[in-house]
């Protein structure tokens, strides 16, 4: 059986994709999403995207099908992975589920295995600091459907535990977010650079035991 990892990621800046801007600016949801991407040298990467109602975009894009009220939309790209689906692409590692929705960006896509998921995700934190890893699941071994781990809360340092902690409690892991990085930096009087450092390094510590 294979050992792959199914990642959830949100990316709460509209601008860090021209579909996420868009859904905003339109007030709808764009879920139905494929994107053509080839990695390392690519010079383009083309996506296309449908939306549920007809919208005269100010950016570069193309209609090219229209069926009822759904209508299909096509966008190129510089290929440079100014995007989170093109840096994914430049990986060799397709979107397996895209939706943007009211400024944010949810993404799902699977990793090999532990140590490409670890690469993907520094290069996504590395382009895009204000990501959020929102779920991690890993394929079962042998016939069991669920895995248990034990997660090892000492090899946090105080100031990782309190980070954790108080974004739990102000609701920065909820959806939608209750709080965001500068609120949760604000409560504990840090910037928030330094409430992602604290926060990011406290995921690679939990996520080493949790996968």
């Amino acid at each position: 059986m294979p050992s792959g990892i199914r990642a959830t990621v949100t990316f709460a800046t509209p601008d860090i994709c021209p579909i996420v801007e868009l859904s905003k600016t339109a007030e709808t949801t764009i879920d139905s999403v494929a994107t053509n991407v080839c990695p390392a040298d690519c010079t383009e990467s083309v996506t296309e995207f449908s939306m549920g109602a007809a919208y005269d975009p100010e950016m570069d894009i193309t209609p090219i099908f229209s069926h009822g009220s759904t209508h299909r939309y096509r966008l190129s790209h510089d290929g440079e992975g100014s995007c989170p689906c093109e840096c994914l692409g430049r990986f060799g590692c397709p979107t397996a589920r895209y939706v943007a929705q009211d400024g944010e960006l949810t993404i799902v896509f699977h990793a090999a295995d532990y140590e490409e998921l670890q690469d993907i995700v520094a290069e996504l934190r590395e382009r895009f600091p204000n990501m959020d890893i929102e779920r991690f699941i890993r394929s079962p071994a042998g016939e069991h459907s669920r895995d248990s781990v034990l997660v090892d809360r000492s090899k946090l340092t105080a100031r990782q535990l309190e980070v954790l902690e108080t974004a739990h409690e102000m609701g920065y892991f909820d959806r939608p977010r209750q709080a965001n990085a500068n609120d949760v930096a604000a409560e504990l009087d840090i910037n928030p650079s330094t409430f992602s450092e604290h926060l990011s390094a406290a995921e690679t510590k939990i996520f080493g035991d949790l996968l």
